[in-house]
């Protein structure tokens, strides 16, 4: 894959990305899903330290995941502006005559 490529493709999953990240259904089932784990969390009694474990480590899965689609925005906004100056350079050098 070239690097033109490479930018085309983290452009194209920045865009899915995004459409996740503003996806009302989506929002809320992450909110949901932490709603419920941290009450869940809340109700466990002394002796349940196992499942206290378990369900600090789903609400930190759940931030994750939201943290993993923020980051691949991120680097495909990136991409966008390293393909936006790959673009101008090859028109100043086209304009210039240094092909």
């Amino acid at each position: 894959m070239t690097d033109e490529s490479k930018l085309d493709h983290a452009v194209a999953r920045a865009v899915r990305a995004e459409a996740l990240l503003a996806d009302e259904l989506l929002a809320e089932a992450f909110s949901g899903l932490e709603a419920s784990y941290t009450a869940a969390w809340r109700a466990t009694t002394i002796d349940e330290a196992g499942a206290r474990e378990k369900l600090f480590l789903a609400v930190n899965i759940v931030g994750k995941v939201r943290d993993h689609l923020t980051a691949i925005l991120a680097n495909g906004k990136l991409a966008e502006a390293e393909l936006k100056e790959l673009a101008q350079v090859s028109e100043r050098r086209k304009r210039f005559g240094i092909l």
